[in-house]
């Protein structure tokens, strides 16, 4: 019996831990070597390191959130309004839906670059294929094709699969004075920060932990640290084996400098991860707006689409560029909300977690200025262009 528990033990920490990372590691890893060539190898590196950390805690914290607010599965508005009231809530419905359609924009930009340089090996015709890979998506996302959903445990073996077999070939091809490059400019010592916090972000994830371990809950800690460290360990060696291998050259999406083949990955993960956004926005407006399905559609797929067509005609930014402002204003504000409702969920939440983290205004304000600062350079770096 006691050989029966702890088998359905180990088999849910493993659904757990697996959902986690496969929420954290999507298509935000391919600019990941970009920045890190950029700002040189090692402060790349220390971003990695250091916010991976934050966002382990910051996962914690929303982790225990779940775990003190009983009744039916909430997500992020749904906490922010129970505990900081509506204000709250609409900070919250702001930083997610600026965080999708951010995301949606930079997927749609990526994949014009690498289908672009997979059928011509140039990036000229990127534009024709971003808005091939639009129509396709858009046509995906209003008929609701659930077989994509039913193959996301496939998907992410897939992705996996391919990840190592990159590491794997390009690491012993890696040249050590690619690696001993350091930037000078403080501007590009601080360009990693951005891109890295969007790929940690999967705050989605943690009410759908709750959920997977409703009856062993007791081992979400566990899981939570185990999700959250892997996917550091997974971007260090593959910020290692593209640095290592191209060094400066390493282009905006990261896959480009390794060949066609490496390619699919981008072109699979960015596939994956733009459905499961859009779908998720679209079924937002419908169900939490009353939004019909034709609006909530066209909603969902116009504005990312038009974004992506001004950036590329008017040259506004780059894939990079977007994730990084993504993750600097959704993350920070995000990671900042999440901090406050755990302080308050401490005082009201109505039930008794099975773990508790130690938090403090001092622990508050030092994480939301980590936050702040890099939302304000983010923005700085963007808008500053057009402004002299």
């Amino acid at each position: 019996m006691k050989n029966k528990k702890k088998q359905k033990e180990r088999r849910l920490f493993f659904v757990a831990v697996s959902t986690l990372i496969g929420t954290i590691i999507g298509a935000g890893i391919l600019g990941i070597p970009y920045v890190v060539a950029q700002s040189g190898f090692f402060v790349g590196l220390l971003h990695i390191i250091l916010l991976g950390l934050i966002m382990l805690l910051v996962n914690l914290y929303l982790g225990e959130i779940a775990l003190r607010t009983p009744g039916t599965r909430q997500q992020l508005t749904g906490y922010a309004q129970t505990y900081l009231g509506k204000f709250g809530k609409l900070l919250m419905a702001f930083s997610m839906i600026f965080g999708i359609y951010g995301a949606l924009t930079a997927y749609i930009v990526g994949e014009g670059e690498v289908l672009s340089f997979v059928f011509t090996t140039t990036l000229t015709h990127k534009l024709l294929f971003c808005i091939i890979f639009w129509m396709l998506m858009s046509c995906l996302v209003v008929f609701e094709i659930k077989m994509l959903g039913r193959g996301e445990a496939v998907g992410i073996i897939g992705e996996f699969g391919v990840l190592i077999a990159i590491m794997t070939f390009f690491i012993p091809k890696i040249k050590v004075t690619n690696l001993a490059y350091l930037a000078t400019k403080p501007s590009l010592l601080f360009l990693p920060y951005g891109v890295v916090l969007f790929s940690f972000l999967a705050f989605s994830a943690l009410p759908e932990l709750e959920q997977e371990l409703k009856q062993n809950v007791r081992i979400m800690k566990k899981a939570i640290i185990t999700g959250s460290i892997i996917p550091i360990a997974i971007y260090a060696l593959f910020a290692l084996a593209v640095v290592g291998y191209a060094g400066n050259a390493t282009p905006q999406v990261a896959t480009i400098a390794l060949g066609r083949l490496p390619s699919a990955f981008a072109i699979f993960s960015m596939f994956t991860a733009f459905f499961a956004l859009a779908y998720a926005l679209r079924t937002m407006y419908e169900y939490d707006f009353k939004m019909s399905k034709i609006k909530s559609w066209i909603l969902t797929t116009v504005v990312p689409i038009g974004l992506a067509v001004i950036i590329i005609i008017w040259k506004l930014a780059t894939f990079t560029q977007i994730l990084s402002v993504t993750g600097s204003v959704t993350g920070g504000l995000t990671g900042i909300l999440i901090l406050l409702i755990n302080k308050k969920a401490k005082k009201i939440g109505k039930r008794k977690p099975e773990y508790s983290i130690k938090i403090n205004w001092f622990l508050i304000i030092f994480i939301a200025a980590i936050f702040v600062a890099g939302i304000v350079f983010d923005l700085w770096r963007f808008y500053g262009k057009f402004f002299g």
